[in-house]
């Protein structure tokens, strides 16, 4: 949140410089109420408003005045609404994008002085759900005690166990994650584990939990439920899907906390919604490069602009897929992720063109994407350590290498699929088992790694 309110300001100087000085542009007859308030309520409030995310409430005329220039410079730098995918390149549902006609009346509205209009012509601010956003959860998982986060120091991956004492196996088709301190809760990803051994751990060094970075990958035989980071939204599953919930598994939730410079409490919240029957076919995540770029030789030189890291999966089996997102930190740029069919021809997955640490999503795809045995998946993610890069944290440019925390880098993207036919389950998740174990083996293998221009597929 620091970062978002420095980007903020740093908006709010350049809608200055924008739009107080020279010919005041006419706004023919745009009014807040007649023009501007639809765009506002429908792309903006849902977040502005008291007790989401946004820093400040956006649901009357006086809102939006208050901060009108800065309204039309983070819309026409597209920095908000915060949808990064780029149009054209993978067909998703739920886009929060404005049009350029949108953004121009905005500007033409604060250029004009932004006139209100009739009151009467203002459009009621639609109905948003509050509370659940799925509706009334399941199952209710509540951390036990909260965890005290300080306000300054390194970012801390902490792993809390919840017990479930569930009598028997279920399956989960959503997973809605409610963090208290929104604040300093920077993504969150959740496991189950069936061998009891997190329990062991709980309440290392006086609090609740356990430390560990990707701890959670010990528990990947006994399942993973996703995850949420800031700017996703829950979704269920599509088309009767869902993901297994184990007999007698705990919860694992692995936080990544980023300090916001206040200390906070943590106490997170999760809704469970339940399937009424096990899914005919199973959910695999396909993920290229595997362990976020472990295996990559990632060490990115200080000034370095142009900085590439490559990798690709084939599918053994016939899939389908249903969504993608990607994760890096903060010197990402570019994020392309392609698919090349057996047949040569390719179709594109993702490509954010502006990666931003602080807004990482799920996009999910309008309707199933087949994919067939022999398709290749390409990822490409591209890095700006200069100083030219306004997200670089570092002032001037520092080498940064894999790691877990925020100022380090890490990359990849993931697609999730289910097979054509399940019986083929298996010969997918042998494979991807294959491709994580190389990248954990070459993790130690010495190498000299160099900034690669990408190739960019048009």
């Amino acid at each position: 949140m620091k970062r978002f309110l420095t980007i903020l300001a740093a908006g709010c100087t350049l809608a200055v410089s924008a739009f107080s000085g020279g010919e005041v542009g006419k706004a023919s007859g745009l009014t807040f109420t007649e023009h501007i308030a639809p765009i506002v309520f429908n792309n903006c409030t849902s977040c502005h408003r008291p007790g989401e995310a946004g820093p400040f409430a956006l649901m009357s005329y006086a809102d939006v005045k208050k901060r009108g220039m800065l309204i039309a410079a983070v819309t026409q730098s597209r920095y908000m609404p915060p949808w990064h995918a780029t149009p054209g390149y993978g067909d998703f549902i739920d886009v929060h994008r404005l049009t350029d006609e949108q953004i121009g009346r905005i500007k033409q509205w604060v250029d004009a002085g932004m006139p209100e209009g009739d009151p009467a012509k203002l459009p009621a601010i639609p109905k948003f759900t509050e509370g659940w956003q799925l509706g009334k959860p399941d199952m209710v998982l509540t951390m036990t005690e909260p965890f005290e986060v300080p306000a300054s120091g390194p970012d801390i991956y902490r792993n809390f166990t919840i017990p479930m004492n569930i009598p028997e196996n279920k399956w989960v088709k959503a997973v809605e994650y409610r963090p208290s301190a929104r604040k300093a809760v920077h993504h969150s990803l959740f496991f189950l584990d069936t061998t009891g051994e997190s329990r062991t751990h709980d309440g290392e060094g006086g609090q609740p939990g356990y430390n560990g970075g990707l701890d959670g990958t010990r528990f990947a035989k006994s399942g993973r439920l996703g995850g949420w980071a800031v700017g996703a939204n829950p979704h269920i599953l599509p088309a009767g899907l869902a993901l297994p919930l184990y007999k007698g598994a705990d919860f694992v939730l692995q936080i990544h906390f980023h300090l916001s410079g206040k200390a906070e409490k943590e106490q997170s919240t999760i809704g469970l919604y339940l399937a009424d029957k096990a899914p005919e076919r199973m959910i695999a995540g396909v993920q290229v490069p595997a362990v976020f770029g472990v295996g990559m030789g990632l060490d990115i030189p200080a000034g370095e602009k142009v900085y590439t890291i490559k990798d690709s999966f084939t599918l053994p089996i016939d899939v389908e897929g249903l969504a993608i997102g990607g994760h890096a930190h903060y010197l990402a740029k570019d994020m392309q992720a392609v698919a090349t069919l057996p047949d040569g021809s390719k179709q594109w997955l993702l490509w954010i063109k502006d990666w931003d640490f602080s807004w990482q999503d799920q996009y999910q795809y309008k309707k199933p994407m087949p994919l067939p045995k022999g398709t290749r998946i390409d990822v490409a993610i591209t890095y700006d350590n200069s100083a030219d890069n306004p997200h670089n944290p570092s002032h001037p440019p520092k080498r940064v290498k894999w790691g877990e925390q925020s100022f380090d880098e890490m990359g990849s993207v993931t697609l999730q699929v289910v097979p054509a036919r399940q019986a083929e389950y298996a010969t997918l998740m042998s494979a991807l088992q294959q491709k994580r174990m190389e990248a954990i083996q070459n993790a130690y293998k010495p190498r000299t790694a160099g900034a690669v221009e990408p190739k960019r597929e048009e």
